[in-house]
């Protein structure tokens, strides 16, 4: 009787471009962790290049300058936490057939994106990091902010809208204002409310933060439209 003739799967062979792939991938993690711990004006191409243990050459291959890769460092995650969050936001706007509220937006959200950093490991932290830099510099962060999240801060803006329509609507974009400058404060994980709680809370704690933050937010939205409702009846 004749043995089966038992198969071996040869493993394919890295192409040029999956080692080209897999070492920018690198070049990206390590810049992407310098960054979040010294800004763009703080790390060298020479000093990303020895982190990932390649010549510097190479970086100038890739990347014009050093703002080069800083963006295409932002880039890269940059679509991934906004397709997230447009799709909660949809989803949240469907399941309540037009009737938000202004809390539901907020967690649809803000819970997403906590979720995103929280849960996606390391990467994802020097990236919160990052973005919490990126986020208060004028000089470098506002152009990148306007140009990658501008569109799911104004799909936020519409659903706050269709909540309290007689809200004006620059009360909705200061809100805003104030809500994304906690979200960046709890991204940047600066260790800040560990030591000033005497350890009550900690700032890796994101589930905490989820549980206050929308809630919190959502309802120095509405006292804020009731004053301003009030004072305009007062005016009349």
């Amino acid at each position: 009787m004749n043995k089966p003739v038992t198969q071996v799967k040869r493993r394919r062979r890295p192409t040029k471009a999956d080692q080209r792939a897999a070492t920018m991938e690198q070049i990206y993690d390590a810049a992407e962790e310098l960054f979040s711990k010294r800004g763009l004006y703080g790390v060298t191409l020479k000093e990303v290049a020895a982190q990932v243990g390649v010549h510097q050459s190479l970086l100038h291959y890739y990347f014009k300058d050093k703002k080069e890769l800083f963006d295409a460092v932002i880039a890269r995650r940059a679509p991934v936490t906004i397709e997230r969050r447009m799709k909660a936001l949809d989803a949240y706007e469907r399941a309540v057939e037009g009737r938000p509220t202004v809390e539901g937006a907020l967690r649809a959200y803000l819970d997403t994106d906590l979720e995103t950093h929280s849960e996606g490991g390391i990467g994802w932290r020097h990236y919160g990091q990052l973005g919490a830099q990126m986020s208060n510099t004028a000089e470098w962060g506002a152009e990148l902010m306007d140009t990658h999240f501008d569109a799911v801060v104004l799909r936020l803006i519409g659903i706050l809208q269709q909540a309290m329509p007689d809200c004006p609507r620059e009360d909705l974009f200061w809100g805003y204002h104030f809500v994304s400058a906690a979200l960046m404060l709890t991204l940047g994980r600066t260790g800040r409310i560990d030591k000033l709680s005497g350890g009550l809370c900690k700032s890796d704690d994101f589930e905490a933060v989820r549980e206050r933050m929308a809630r919190f937010m959502a309802a120095g939205f509405v006292a804020t439209c009731e004053a301003r409702r009030a004072t305009r009846e007062a005016q009349q």
